[in-house]
C-alpha cells in the first residue's frame, strides 16, 4: 500500500513538472508536504509555550482547539489548521498571527516592485500571473508599509563627519492630506565623502522653504554627526545660504550656474535668445574670475537696459554664482552645477512618475526611500579623478579635510 501511494505521488510530480503545472498550492502535489511541514512545526511551537513556567501549562494556560488560515507564497498557497491557547498568549514564529504571506522571496518581490513604481493593482495582477495566487492591493499595502521603520530608522542613521561637496534641491509633489491635494517639496540631500562616493544623506518634506526650515535641516544633519561640510551646491532656494553659514559658517556655497541660466532665458526674447546666451557664454565659461566680471560688464553695458531683472539677477548672486572660479578644473566640474542630484531626481522620477497623489507623507517617503535604495546600490566607485581631487581640496581646506595615507599590510 505505501509503495503504491509512493508511487502514485512520484507519477502525479513528474506529471505537474512536465505540464508547467505549480507543484504546491492548490492541488499541486507538494502541498500535503508543505502543509503538514507548517502544521507539525506550529504543535512544535505551542508544545514549547506550554512548557513555559510563566505563559504555559502552569498558569493555569491551555489548548483551545484550532483555527485555520490560509497561507501564500511563492509555491501557491496552502490552507492550515493553527493551534490556539486559552489565554491568547501563543505567539508563533514560523507563521505568525495575522500573516498571510509566508515569509519567503514574495515579500522582497513585492516591495522591489512598489520601490520601482508599479502600482499596488499592477503588483497583485503579476503575483495572480506568476505564482496563480491571489494577493489584494490591501494585503499588499500591509506589506509596504513594514518599510516605514525602515525609512525612520535610515532618517536617523549616524553620518559621516565631514563631506567634501552636498548638493540641496526638491522635487515637488502632490500629497493628499486631509482630504486635500496639496503641493509639497521633497529637499534631497546627496554628498560626496572622502572616498568620493555619493550618498544620499537625508530627504524632507514641506509645503514651504525658508530659513526656519533650512536651519531644522542641516542642524539635524549636525546631530546625526555631521561636523563640517566644504562645499555646498544648491538652488538659489529662499533662506537657504543664511541656514547652512549659521550651522556651517565655513562652508563655501555655490548657486547652480545653469539653474541660473535658465531663469535668466525665461524673460529674454526668442529672437534674442541665440546672441543674448551667446553672450552669457562668455561669463560662466570664462577661465578666470576677473575674465568673468569683466565679460559680465560688457553683457550688462548691450543688454541691461532691455533685459534690467535679468542683469541685475546675476549682479546679485554674483558672489554665491562664482565661487567655482576659487577651484582647480577638476573641482569646478563637480561644482558647476547640480547634475548630480538631478541626475539622482531623474531615477527617482522614473519610479514615481505614474502617480498620481500620494496618499501621505509617508506613502511618498516610502517610495523614494526604497528606489534610492535601488540606485545607491549602483554608486560603489568614487567620482572620476577622485584621487586628484581630493589632494586639491585637502590642500585648498587645509585642516578641515584629512587624507588617510596609510599602506595598508
Amino acid at each position: 500500500m505505501e509503495q503504491q501511494k509512493e508511487k502514485a505521488f512520484k507519477e502525479k510530480v513528474l506529471k505537474q513538472f512536465l505540464s508547467g503545472e505549480p507543484l504546491f498550492g492548490k492541488d499541486g502535489a507538494f502541498s500535503p508536504i508543505l502543509k503538514e511541514f507548517l502544521e507539525e512545526a506550529l504543535e512544535g511551537e505551542m508544545e514549547a509555550h506550554l512548557s513555559d513556567e510563566e505563559k504555559g501549562a502552569a498558569s493555569g494556560n491551555k489548548r483551545n482547539g484550532k483555527g485555520h488560515k490560509t497561507v501564500k507564497s511563492s509555491h501557491g498557497e496552502v490552507t492550515i489548521s493553527t493551534p490556539q491557547d486559552r489565554n491568547s498568549s501563543f505567539e508563533p514564529k514560523i507563521v505568525e498571527k495575522r500573516q498571510r504571506i509566508l515569509a519567503d522571496n514574495l515579500e522582497k518581490q513585492i516591495i522591489a516592485m512598489y520601490g520601482m513604481g508599479n502600482s499596488l493593482r499592477d503588483i497583485s495582477e503579476h503575483i495572480r500571473e506568476m505564482y496563480d495566487t491571489d494577493i489584494s492591493t490591501q494585503v499588499i499595502s500591509e506589506i509596504t508599509d513594514r518599510v516605514a521603520p525602515k525609512v525612520r530608522e535610515w532618517q536617523e542613521r549616524p553620518l559621516e563627519p565631514v563631506y567634501c561637496i552636498v548638493w540641496l534641491d526638491a522635487m515637488h509633489f502632490k500629497v493628499r492630506e486631509e482630504g486635500k491635494v496639496r503641493h509639497k517639496a521633497l529637499y534631497n540631500i546627496l554628498g560626496l565623502n572622502r572616498e568620493g562616493k555619493k550618498e544620499v544623506l537625508g530627504m524632507y518634506i514641506s509645503e514651504s522653504e525658508g530659513a526656519n526650515f533650512w536651519l531644522q535641516v542641516l542642524t539635524h544633519l549636525q546631530q546625526r554627526g555631521v561636523e563640517d561640510i566644504l562645499i555646498a551646491c544648491t538652488d538659489n532656494l529662499k533662506g537657504l545660504g543664511e541656514a547652512i553659514h549659521s550651522v556651517f559658517p565655513k562652508t563655501d556655497l555655490q548657486l547652480c550656474v545653469i539653474h541660473q541660466i535658465r531663469n535668466s532665458i525665461k524673460y529674454v526674447s526668442s529672437k534674442d535668445s541665440k546672441e543674448f546666451m551667446r553672450d552669457l557664454k562668455l561669463v560662466y565659461r570664462a577661465e578666470t574670475k576677473a575674465l568673468a566680471e569683466s565679460a559680465l560688464l560688457d553683457l550688462e553695458e548691450k543688454w541691461g537696459k532691455k533685459y534690467p531683472v535679468v542683469l541685475r539677477s546675476w549682479n546679485d548672486n554674483w558672489e554665491r554664482l562664482s565661487t567655482y572660479f576659487d577651484y582647480t578644473a577638476p573641482i569646478r566640474k563637480i561644482i558647476y552645477t547640480t547634475n548630480t542630484v538631478e541626475g539622482f531626481h531623474r531615477q527617482v522620477r522614473k519610479a514615481t512618475k505614474n502617480k498620481g497623489a500620494f496618499t501621505s507623507d509617508m506613502a511618498l517617503l516610502k517610495l523614494v526611500y526604497l528606489t534610492t535604495k535601488r540606485i545607491e546600490k549602483k554608486w560603489t566607485s568614487p567620482v572620476q579623478n577622485w584621487g586628484l581631487t581630493v589632494q586639491q581640496l585637502a590642500i585648498r581646506f587645509e585642516g578641515r579635510l584629512e587624507l588617510d595615507l596609510r599602506t595598508e599590510t
